[in-house]
């Protein structure tokens, strides 16, 4: 059992709370039994270590059995190791360190997607992380972020986003100009939800491939990244509401499109 909390081990799990230190080692944590499940069953290959206090030993054995199966390191841990290498100030028991995984734009347009999501300048690691579970939730092909964007593989991103980033793929650092001009020329018409938006989400056709542009939290869309854009769409919402958050905009946007796009 890991008890020694100032062990280079534990220090060097906790370091992959840094982007830096992400950046470098192409590692990154996933924290809590959902997300180490999910990581598990769709990325074993990636997942270097899993760490587990007694307690959720005997609690999500499932879990443990699943990758001892998978030939994925286990440490047993004591709790303050357990906290020790988390970011978060309740861990659940169950800590992974995962491999990441480059998707690029291009092996996402060679599968011919029909729903994407772009998300631009976004900041909010909880914004990030539900826009992600959204996606996967709705079916969409892939969640595309550009540069500036809060980094997809940090704690609380991946904590919100409950096992979805290893659903689907991800793209990251990518141009916001030059990926609009990748859509469009693979046919991908591009919908920019703003509130400024002259189209109203029940009009917009989403029976063709789409990708759902979405902005930064505090000031959308730039005019001319909407100008780009095929159509800029409007949510329609009660007059007393000033307006919905990045995370339920997309998942509105999301939900309009999920009928006509997902594979059956």
């Amino acid at each position: 059992m890991l008890t020694n909390v100032r062990s280079d081990r534990v220090k060097s799990v906790r370091s992959l709370s840094r982007r830096s230190v992400r950046e470098r080692t192409g590692r990154f944590v996933v924290d809590g039994p959902q997300g180490v499940r999910e990581a598990i069953r769709y990325a074993a290959a990636r997942v270097d270590d899993l760490y587990v206090t007694s307690a959720a030993l005997e609690r999500h054995d499932e879990i443990v059995q699943a990758a001892l199966e998978a030939e994925i390191r286990v440490h047993e841990t004591d709790d303050a190791v357990l906290e020790a290498m988390s970011d978060t100030e309740s861990p659940q028991g169950l800590l992974a360190v995962v491999a990441a995984e480059a998707a690029t734009l291009d092996d996402v347009l060679a599968g011919s997607p029909r729903l994407l999501v772009l998300l631009s300048h976004v900041r909010d690691p909880g914004n990030a992380g539900t826009v992600i579970r959204g996606a996967d939730a709705f079916g969409a092909d892939a969640v595309l972020v550009t540069e500036g964007s809060v980094d997809v593989l940090a704690p609380k991103v991946v904590r919100s986003t409950v096992g979805s980033i290893f659903h689907l793929p991800v793209v990251t650092g990518l141009d916001v100009e030059a990926t609009l001009g990748a859509l469009a020329s693979h046919g991908i018409r591009t919908f920019a939800a703003d509130g400024v938006g002259d189209t109203l989400l029940p009009d917009v056709d989403v029976s063709r491939p789409h990708a759902w542009v979405m902005g930064n939290e505090a000031w959308g869309l730039p005019v001319e990244v909407r100008d780009r854009c095929d159509e800029v769409v409007r949510v329609p919402i009660s007059e007393r509401v000033e307006s919905l958050n990045l995370a339920m905009a997309a998942t509105v946007c999301l939900a309009a499109s999920s009928g006509a796009t997902r594979r059956v």
